[in-house]
């Protein structure tokens, strides 16, 4: 993938955006293997499910990126955490697979989700949809793209008529639905959701409280560089790679829509 047009694009990116494309490409393919059938699946301490399929695809890219990229810090889902990332100039952030309920269920929306994080924000974003085969490819300052077409959120202006993809207590509630917003259903992986923006396929996607670094990252980069942003309710930019992971209940919109958006749907997720 060219990643931009401009000769300033650091090398690093554009290096680093190769090597995420073809790892997600192989996990996807190894998570495959596994879907549609029965994988062992206990549950976290958190009651999130968790598959012998996530941690398959979490040892394949653990081996695969951290023995191409050594002096990076590393932070996965389902990898034991350490202090180590916070010192690192650039970290990877991992999710094996977002959305494991959904590939559990044999839903299509659960994806592979990689970036690289430097100085607390992604600087490379690949989002992997196996089933849909879709790849969505990002580098901070190069655009975003979909299956290597450029993709760019939607033009909407006003609440009225514009989609929203989110919890069902969000996209349901009267006064939201009375505001103008059309409601849309739930995506389970919450990375695939904020990518749906990304492109252009719905207008806002929203999450409550309690997403993690490896949920958002390599989406929020998307996002970004599909002419919109993602933001926690008081209209912040995230911050990656902190000591912790959690982050508060946020939105996703293009740029000329957020500010609305967000005003009114703060009264039901704030």
């Amino acid at each position: 993938m060219q990643v931009n047009d401009h000769e300033t694009a650091d090398p690093r990116d554009v290096e680093d955006l190769a090597l995420l494309e073809e790892a997600a490409r192989r996990a996807g393919d190894i998570a495959l293997t596994f879907f549609g059938g029965d994988p062992k699946t206990w549950f976290k301490g958190n009651k999130s499910p968790v598959s012998e399929a996530d941690m398959e695809v979490d040892g394949y890219l653990a081996e695969v990126l951290r023995l191409a990229r050594p002096e990076y810090g590393w932070l996965s889902e389902e990898s034991a955490d350490t202090a180590d990332r916070l010192g690192r100039d650039r970290v990877f952030i991992v999710d094996p697979i977002d959305g494991t309920r959904a590939f559990l269920a044999g839903g299509d929306e659960w994806t592979v989700s990689l970036s690289v994080v430097e100085r607390g924000r992604p600087v490379v974003g690949v989002l992997f949809c196996p089933v849909r085969e879709e790849m969505f490819l990002a580098a901070r300052g190069g655009g975003a793209r979909l299956n290597g077409e450029p993709i760019r959120g939607t033009g909407t202006t006003g609440i009225s008529g514009a989609s929203l993809s989110g919890p069902h207590s969000v996209v349901a509630n009267q006064e939201v639905l009375a505001s103008g917003f059309e409601r849309t259903r739930n995506i389970r992986s919450l990375a695939y959701r904020l990518a749906l923006v990304a492109s252009g396929r719905v207008d806002v996607a929203v999450a409550r409280a309690g997403p993690s670094d490896w949920d958002l990252a390599a989406a929020d980069l998307l996002v970004q560089e599909a002419g919109g942003k993602l933001t926690d309710f008081a209209g912040n930019a995230l911050t990656y790679n902190r000591e912790t992971t959690r982050h508060p209940a946020l939105i996703a919109a293009p740029v000329q829509l957020i500010t609305a958006a967000r005003a009114n749907i703060s009264r039901i997720i704030g």
